[in-house]
């Protein structure tokens, strides 16, 4: 059996199992973490890899967050910038 790029519906209605509202599907499998694209229908549409990385926890641990640079302030140019004098024209 070959398996879609996709989980099947199938797939995603054992994912939300109680829900039957395809809105409420896609808000639940979104506070999973997880991508959600909507079909035509207006199902839930989940790539297969991506679900597969989410939910076995190894999306988290490779978007990590990185510290932000620090940024600091040139200070002479600052000063430098207010003790120019006006050139005459």
């Amino acid at each position: 059996m070959t398996t879609t790029p996709w989980l099947t519906d199938a797939e995603i209605d054992d994912l939300c199992t109680g829900l039957v509202n395809n809105a409420a599907k896609i808000r639940h499998l979104r506070r999973l973490g997880l991508t959600v694209n909507q079909k035509p229908n207006g199902r839930p549409l989940v790539i297969r890899t991506h679900a597969e990385a989410v939910l076995a926890g190894l999306q988290q641990l490779q978007q990590a967050p990185t510290p932000p640079a620090k940024h600091v302030p040139n200070l002479a140019a600052y000063r430098e910038s207010f003790c120019k004098t006006p050139q005459a024209a």
